[in-house]
């Protein structure tokens, strides 16, 4: 297999750039004061006043910073370096003391000593990460007895259609790893940079029979039929921060959540 971690970290840097400056992403507004969280996440997180918050793979930083202004003593971690200078640039900007990482996921335990009350990811993230069962045990690692994990991302279904939503062509289940070349970027599509990267397609059981394997009780598992980024092609918005592709409607899932906690029984 080719050297996933050197191709993607070269395709996420070379992202950063584009994104700060993307209506996507909204800088100027979330410097303002514009959180960047969503409904689905908040509603999981629930009041995160004083509690340790590690946030994985969390690029530019924008959704570190919003747990900070709720009140959370947050860390972020991303293995692309630019994401991470820009991202303590822009907590500066903000004044939170929202801290962050340069380190791929699975080598965080040899860098980071700390325990947490809650660890959160969300959308786009695992899909770069090969191996789930290694994902929770750092997910399981960094966690206090009784600690919170929350997570939001992007149901597998969907990225089992091509680009434009008219083929089936990938695998639900993780068959293969997934090689290509992306011209543009989610966060706007007309962007000159071309990047391959490498990603893989986890089915729901994997995701939720490794959190249980690491000692994880599933406290609330959700799907949902929108997205609340319009990141796809031919996406709609059928209310406001809700956004489906035009031909599918309501009818396939677009994005899972998962609230678990740690148990302390081992």
């Amino acid at each position: 297999m080719k050297n996933y971690l050197e191709i993607n970290k070269n395709s996420w840097n070379a992202r950063v750039e584009p994104h700060v400056k993307s209506d996507f992403y909204f800088v100027d507004e979330f410097i303002q004061g514009r959180t960047s969280l969503n409904s689905i996440e908040l509603e999981l997180l629930g009041d995160i006043k004083g509690k340790s918050i590690l946030h994985l793979q969390c690029h530019f930083g924008q959704d570190s910073i919003s747990l900070s202004r709720l009140g959370g003593k947050v860390t972020g971690v991303d293995f692309s370096d630019k994401a991470i200078d820009t991202a303590r640039s822009l907590a500066k900007q903000c004044e939170t003391d929202t801290e962050f990482i340069c380190s791929d996921v699975y080598e965080l335990p040899a860098v980071l000593d700390q325990k947490f009350d809650i660890v959160f990811t969300s959308y786009g993230t695992i899909g770069w990460l090969p191996d789930l069962e290694k994902w929770a045990s750092v997910v399981s690692h960094f966690l206090k007895p009784d600690g919170q994990f929350v997570m939001a991302e992007f149901h597998p279904v969907i990225w089992m259609y091509d680009d434009d939503f008219n083929h089936i062509v990938y695998n639900y289940f993780n068959k293969k790893t997934i090689i290509e070349t992306l011209e543009g970027t989610y966060a706007d599509f007309s962007a000159d940079i071309t990047q391959e990267y490498v990603s893989w397609n986890h089915p729901l059981s994997d995701v939720l029979q490794n959190l249980i394997h690491k000692n994880l009780v599933i406290q609330k598992f959700q799907e949902f039929d929108w997205s609340p980024y319009p990141c796809f092609k031919h996406i709609e918005e059928c209310e406001k921060g809700k956004w489906r592709i035009t031909k599918f409607g309501d009818k396939i899932p677009m994005v899972y959540a998962i609230k678990a906690k740690k148990s302390h029984l081992l």
